[in-house]
């Protein structure tokens, strides 16, 4: 890792230390498959593949990395132990190769981190591991794992900036190429941290530096395109966490310049796409991604027409808490166009409900949520209204329903604070 103030350098990580780590990792990896994807494929028209990371043994690629730098301490290193910080796959990885290793560790995750992660973390670990739930960010428990490894000497496992964590995530690039039978045209990865791309843009720009690679990071925590047009990681002033897995405030230092150093592209997707995708990999594909994990695929949801050779994207993660399906489905038909939201001012007078129902809604549309805001003695009454719609082709017969109507209605945009309460 770098030192403070000191550049990185990208040839820290090279394809050979990638190579290493594939073989390093081998007896506790799972080589995970190369699923086809027919629903991108029919609709992109042409080959797309999905590398199942979720179906790695802690259900995320992060055991790669962690493995082959905790594989590669020494004995004194060994004997103080490690500690980390993670939103949650990180400390899933760690768990369980100190867990193969026979290492103690403690691992620090913020409050925020799903009760499913936490459970999995303590479950991998079992006795090499004790659990820091501490903290309302990663951002501040990440500050209490340094300040642990600075007063008791244990060694700091960092998330993505370390040349070891960078090369075993490589591995993935290779592992495709291997299965694939030659290097696709595209490869979409998921971007929070960056060891991740980072390690994947390294090994194939030497084997095969014809693949476009693009870094897919969520809209609102966009930290790495950050750090490219600032020409070195700045920290995000505000962060969209829904896409936990990936909500990173600052990329690292060597993985920020190991992209500034090679042709990636970047792009960011709303997490209403990752909604969408989420649920079409549900229910089409049998797969059980957490936001993180559809994110890179959730990409292609913007692509129209043709696309060009083979595509492969990385499913980067199944740790999925079920508990927020209810929030996921929500925010899909939102970005559907199928949800929309209302503050209405009815008449204070009898039918006027009635008359709305009669009046606005069409025939497939439907209420699901009713409230009075304030409820008083004048003339109208203020309520929240939530309609889903049958087709989000309705909405302009809909809008012009509502203007003819007798109530004075204001919609809500997902833009608006107020809309961030509904979600």
């Amino acid at each position: 890792m770098s030192h403070l103030g000191q550049k990185a350098d990208p040839m820290t990580v090279t394809a050979p230390d990638v190579d290493a780590a594939y073989d390093r990792i081998d007896p506790v990896v799972v080589r995970t498959p190369l699923q086809f994807s027919h629903r991108h494929a029919q609709r992109l028209g042409t080959e797309v593949w999905l590398k199942r990371e979720d179906l790695q043994v802690v259900r995320s690629y992060k055991l790669r990395g962690a493995y082959n730098l905790l594989a590669q301490l020494g004995p004194d290193a060994r004997s103080k132990g490690v500690v980390c910080a993670s939103a949650g796959n990180h400390a899933q990885g760690v768990a369980y190769a100190c867990q193969q290793l026979r290492l103690d560790a403690r691992i620090y995750v913020p409050r925020t981190t799903p009760r499913q992660k936490r459970s999995r973390i303590t479950a991998l670990g079992g006795r090499q591991v004790e659990l820091i739930v501490t903290g309302d960010t990663y951002d501040a428990a990440s500050a209490l794992a340094r300040e642990d490894a600075a007063t008791s000497g244990a060694a700091l496992i960092p998330a993505f900036d370390a040349p070891e964590v960078v090369a075993g995530q490589g591995t993935v690039a290779r592992e495709i190429v291997g299965q694939l039978g030659g290097a696709p045209d595209v490869l979409l990865v998921p971007v929070g941290g960056g060891g991740l791309i980072a390690g994947c843009v390294t090994w194939l720009a030497e084997h095969h530096p014809s693949t476009r690679v693009v870094g897919v990071e969520p809209t609102g925590a966009a930290s790495m395109a950050a750090a490219v047009k600032a020409g070195e990681p700045v920290t995000l002033d505000e962060l969209d966490g829904f896409v936990d897995g990936a909500a990173v405030r600052r990329v690292g230092d060597l993985t920020a310049e190991i992209v500034r150093a090679h042709a990636v592209d970047l792009v960011d997707v709303d997490p209403g796409l990752v909604c969408e995708e989420m649920l079409d990999m549900f229910q089409t594909d049998g797969i059980i991604a957490e936001p993180a994990g559809a994110l890179a695929s959730a990409a292609m949801r913007t692509w129209g027409g043709q696309a060009d050779g083979s595509v492969v994207s990385i499913v980067s993660g199944g740790n999925h808490d079920v508990s927020r399906y209810a929030e996921v489905i929500e925010r899909a038909l939102v970005s559907q166009g199928l949800k929309h939201y209302w503050l209405v001012d009815f008449p204070q007078e009898p039918g006027a409900l009635r008359g709305f129902l009669d009046d606005v809604l069409g025939p497939d549309d439907d209420i699901t949520l009713f409230e009075y805001v304030k409820r008083h003695n004048r003339e109208t009454g203020p309520a929240l209204v939530g309609l889903e719609l049958g087709d989000a082709a309705d909405l302009p017969g809909l809008l012009k329903r509502l203007d003819a109507s007798p109530v004075h209605a204001k919609k809500l945009s997902p833009d608006d604070p107020v809309f961030q309460y509904l979600l």
